[in-house]
């Protein structure tokens, strides 16, 4: 059975959705079979990201409501052998998907693939709880601002209640607050307030703000936002590579303190 992970952040415009593409991409490169599942009923992103808008029939919901089999469904990536994308309903809403209908999709995907990678849409209404469904993992996407920091300690508490409790975190566009930054919150800080394992950090990088069309972050030649998302995929397949982050605080820092006393 391959691994079923959810990538979600709580808040839009982080990149999850160019993480995303790049870690399948990256996983796929060392030979393994990844599927890429849009779960943002209603406002697809994934397809465009790879380039592949022009090749689907059929997609999610179809799959679920039995109006096409699985396999129809997938759309194999034009570039990379063992990468494909279960693309989402771009005229149906987020209602026409049950989070346990996911569960029995990832199954089915787990029992196909090596890596099943769900881009879970922001926010966290019914979308969220659909795309977390049937996750065995989750990686949480945040930006180094407070309004996302925030966001992603949010969703560590909304999957700690779901009893999704194998989780780490991806600090994306990172940049080290100076002197004129403010608004920046440090590497140490965003660890103590989210809580949980980083997998990597991703420099800010503007290179990756041209990306799309099928261009992946990871593309050669590689940017230093390309370096870290190749490292994090290295991580996820067992390498020991290091990663500049500070360690989650074993009892717990000052944020952690306020939060217990005030819960």
């Amino acid at each position: 059975m391959g691994e079923v992970i959810v990538i979600t952040s709580g808040k839009g415009g982080v990149g999850k959705t160019t993480v995303t593409v790049g870690l399948g991409m990256g996983l796929a490169r060392r030979g393994k079979k990844v599927v890429l599942v849009d779960a943002d009923i209603g406002l697809r992103h994934l397809d465009v990201a790879l380039g592949l808008e022009n090749g689907i029939v059929h997609d999610l919901v179809d799959v679920i409501e039995a109006k096409c089999l699985l396999q129809q469904a997938l759309v194999k990536d034009r570039r990379q052998d063992g990468l494909y994308l279960l693309p989402a309903a771009q005229t149906r809403d987020k209602k026409a998907v049950m989070p346990s209908q996911m569960q029995e999709l990832c199954r089915e995907l787990a029992r196909e693939f090596d890596y099943v990678l769900i881009d879970s849409p922001p926010g966290i209404e019914q979308g969220f709880y659909n795309a977390i469904a049937g996750a065995g993992k989750a990686f949480i996407v945040t930006t180094p601002d407070m309004a996302s920091v925030r966001a992603a300690d949010r969703v560590m508490g909304l999957l700690a209640s779901a009893g999704k409790s194998d989780t780490q975190l991806i600090v994306n566009r990172y940049r080290e607050p100076r002197a004129g930054t403010e608004g920046i919150v440090a590497m140490d800080d965003i660890v103590e307030i989210v809580a949980t394992e980083v997998l990597g950090r991703i420099p800010a990088d503007e290179a990756v703000v041209y990306l799309g069309g099928g261009k992946t972050i990871i593309d050669e030649p590689l940017t230093a936002a390309g370096v870290a998302c190749t490292d994090i995929v290295r991580r996820i397949l067992g390498e020991k590579i290091p990663c500049a982050t500070a360690s989650v605080p074993s009892e717990g820092g000052l944020w952690s303190k306020i939060k217990k006393h005030l819960s």
